[in-house]
């Protein structure tokens, strides 16, 4: 037996049967649209990367600085990753010092192209080391961010890019070049750029730069989200290569650990350590290799970065 149907007032079973509207009820809601959630970026994968950088480093003079051999090795495996994902590279050169650089630029098919969002890390060492915090795991956490991207065959909204400078040691030369390079319509084009440099110091700071709003929001929620106090980057402007970003009127936001001291009490509480503790004793030196990196800060500063990267982008 067919269940009742009990009708309100006026209404016929006519408008049920033909799917007539009734007069003054209010409409069906809408659900809201379903956003993408970043995926956990495995740390594992990315010290794999960071032990590739730090072979290539040794079996090309200690280092992989501009100009070096090292260098260009790096980028060849950074690239082959992407191409074998299914990225669009371009590799971009320039002169400095009287030496070649490069710089590499990987565009996942898809998305608004008049809205990018744009992730990058300098590539090279000083030559000094092998560079495996400054700045291999910015480099090797965009990289495998890059990579879930793909294995998860997202699809944004927005268009992502990722670069791998060249010379940032040297003055953000490869930075500076690309973004000299691009016409004024193009700068428009670029919705965020998001720096990574240094992003595993062995006694890590969380560090947010403080320049645009909503890309520093999008970083404070996630860490919020986890339980980590964050300090706000105001030392770093200049330094690294969303300077040249910046400076061309495109928002820039970005993560960094720690490249210089603790220097006050207040931060030696919150961070652990007295006032006057290196971040990174290695900084710059030849103790900057595998064993020079907090697996913790590498794993969250990772996660944050795909975190970013989705949130942004949807």
């Amino acid at each position: 037996m067919a269940p009742r149907i009990k009708l309100a007032a006026g209404v016929s079973v006519v408008m049920l049967l033909t799917g007539g509207s009734i007069v003054g009820a209010a409409p069906a809601p809408t659900a809201a649209p379903t956003l993408a959630a970043a995926p956990d970026i495995p740390v594992a994968n990315v010290k794999a990367h960071l032990a590739q950088l730090q072979s290539i480093a040794t079996a090309n003079g200690g280092n992989r600085a501009h100009g070096r051999t090292g260098y260009k090795a790096s980028l060849d495996y950074v690239k082959a990753k992407l191409d074998a994902a299914g990225f669009t590279t371009t590799i971009q050169q320039f002169t400095s010092s009287s030496r070649t650089g490069y710089n590499l630029i990987a565009d996942w098919p898809g998305g608004d192209t008049n809205k990018v969002v744009l992730s990058g890390s300098h590539l090279d060492s000083v030559t000094a080391g092998a560079g495996i915090n400054d700045n291999g795991s910015g480099s090797a956490a965009i990289l495998e961010t890059a990579l879930a991207v793909s294995r998860t065959n997202y699809q944004p909204t927005k268009h992502l890019r990722f670069a791998w400078w060249g010379a940032e040691e040297l003055g953000m030369v490869g930075s500076r070049y690309y973004v000299n390079s691009l016409t004024t319509a193009n700068r428009q084009k670029i919705s965020g750029y998001l720096n990574f440099d240094m992003i595993g110091s062995p006694n890590p700071g969380y560090y947010v730069y403080d320049d645009d709003p909503a890309i520093e929001k999008t970083f404070k929620d996630y860490y919020a989200g986890i339980g980590v106090p964050t300090e706000i980057e105001t030392e770093g402007d200049g330094r690294s290569d969303h300077a040249p970003f910046k400076s061309a009127g495109v928002p820039v936001g970005g993560l960094f650990s720690g490249a210089d001291y603790i220097k006050t009490s207040a931060q030696a509480t919150k961070w652990g350590g007295t006032a006057g503790l290196a971040f990174d004793r290695c900084y710059h030196a030849s103790c900057d290799t595998t064993a020079n990196i907090n697996d913790t800060a590498l794993d969250r500063n990772s996660d944050a970065i795909a975190y970013a990267v989705w949130s942004l982008s949807q």
